[in-house]
């Protein structure tokens, strides 16, 4: 019995609450929002806009840390993107830089006027091999270009050395710095002709054969003579006189030339298509 009791309780109340709502919907809809609920609504509102606003100060700590996340990882994509455009346009500067550059160095090796007779064939250095014993480097071109032992190598600046060895696709050639080259070079002042050895590493070239009479300028320019069983044309620019004396009872002057060419910064040259005459 104390079961339907409470069965009956429990209906009666739920009747009750469905009658009240709809009593309250019916009173709100003809006060027009402005009645006694509207007044409960409000009261409402302002009892729990503390709980509300705590509530908001609970949350927005958190929502900012997720919003602040978001937005870190945004700004980082930015840079790294930022970061990309500017290598990008670096490279790009960097590489229109160099074009300009290399475009005038063939410009000037163009008009080699010191040899304006013979032809040319450009070529590239791609390896470097200095040392105490041999100081080369390695050319891009080679017999499919029509390049032969002996040719001469030089720049717009002057002579840089002869073509020692030669492949289908490269050719090496003999630095005219390195200690085993010897040429005949003639000085452009006196008109008198020496023997100019490489020395190495070493910058300074000793130019011999020079007579103790002779007036060596300093700065005095050094070419080809074209004279030595004609492994060189005449004329090619090889240096300058950097010093000249003649030491106590020495038969010929001390002189020693500075070379036009850097070897150093060698990029692009010109391969003079010649033929040495063979020596007797």
């Amino acid at each position: 019995m104390a079961v339907y009791r409470r069965s009956g309780r429990h209906r009666f109340v739920l009747v009750l609450l469905v009658l009240t709502s709809i009593t309250a919907i019916t009173l709100d809809f003809r006060d027009g929002g402005e009645g006694a609920l509207e007044t409960l609504r409000t009261g409402g509102r302002e009892a729990f806009a503390p709980i509300q606003g705590a509530a908001e100060g609970l949350f927005s700590p958190v929502g900012n840390f997720f919003g602040g996340v978001f937005r870190y990882r945004q700004v980082q994509d930015d840079n790294a993107r930022l970061r990309a455009e500017v290598d990008q346009a670096r490279q790009e500067s960097v590489r229109a830089v160099d074009a300009e550059r290399e475009r005038e160095l063939l410009t000037r090796l163009a008009n080699l006027d010191f040899v304006p007779d013979l032809r040319d064939i450009p070529a590239r250095v791609v390896a470097n091999a200095p040392s105490n014993f041999q100081r080369t480097v390695t050319l891009d071109r080679g017999s499919k270009a029509d390049v032969a032992v002996g040719m001469p190598v030089v720049t717009n600046a002057g002579l840089v050395g002869r073509v020692v060895d030669v492949s289908e696709q490269r050719s090496t050639v003999l630095l005219v710095t390195d200690p085993s080259s010897r040429i005949g070079v003639r000085l452009v002042g006196s008109r008198d002709i020496g023997a100019l050895t490489g020395a190495g590493p070493r910058d300074l070239m000793p130019l011999d054969l020079i007579n103790i009479d002779t007036t060596v300028s300093e700065g005095e320019a050094v070419v080809s003579s074209g004279l030595d069983q004609g492994i060189l044309p005449a004329q090619i620019p090889v240096g300058k006189v950097r010093s000249a004396r003649v030491p106590e009872g020495a038969l010929a002057q001390e002189v020693l030339i500075e070379p036009f060419v850097d070897f150093r910064r060698l990029e692009l040259v010109r391969i003079l298509v010649w033929t040495p005459t063979p020596a007797p």
